[in-house]
């Protein structure tokens, strides 16, 4: 199935989806890039079938101060299952690299967020426009109680959209309308400035 086809249907047989990856700290997968390795042969274990990665990227910390640089990468792969459930592979990859979520935004030895699946709008079109549209100073204190699909800050962050231009460079937000390259090219000067293949 191609990633740009709108598709409103529970995944039952084989869909895209975009992943983001990152990690700034060491844990049991070993440093950063290693864990990112790692994170990608576990997803493989739980039936998430690569077909896509990105170039590995050095990135500054978000927030800035908040810890060391960040290594970021993207991939995009087939998953058959219900989008709530590569949402739980995804979290018990992280907790297997010793992910400890003690407060929001802060260091991490692994971090898998799903960015979209096909083109879902996740739970509703209301309700993902009101986390995509959330303040920035709610944003730090606020998380969502459900999945919410496209991720919400997709179309913001340049360490997301950089390596996803690797993968899926004409995956189209479903609610914005917009290309991967689209928001890239979109995107402030300084939300790209330090972001550098490793």
């Amino acid at each position: 199935m191609n990633i740009s086809q709108k598709d409103t249907t529970i995944t039952r047989i084989g869909q895209d989806a975009l992943i983001a990856l990152g990690a700034n700290l060491p844990g049991r997968f070993g440093r950063p890039e290693k864990a990112l390795g790692a994170a990608l042969r576990h997803l493989a274990e739980r039936g998430l079938r690569l077909r896509r990665l990105s170039r590995f990227y050095a990135t500054p910390c978000f927030p800035a101060g908040a810890g060391p640089d960040y290594v970021n990468a993207a991939a995009l792969v087939t998953v058959s299952c219900a989008p709530e459930r590569v949402l739980e592979i995804l979290h018990s990859v992280e907790a297997e690299a010793g992910r400890e979520r003690s407060a929001r935004w802060a260091g991490r030895t692994l971090d898998l967020d799903l960015l979209a699946i096909g083109g879902k709008t996740l739970p509703d079109e209301k309700t993902h426009e009101r986390w995509r549209d959330l303040a920035a100073e709610r944003q730090a204190v606020e998380a969502p109680d459900r999945l919410i699909l496209p991720h919400p800050r997709i179309q913001d962050r340049g360490f997301v959209l950089v390596p996803l231009a690797d993968v899926a460079p004409g995956w189209r937000h479903p609610t914005l309308g917009r290309t991967v390259r689209e928001m890239l090219d979109a995107l402030p000067p300084e939300a790209r400035a330090g972001i550098v293949p490793l």
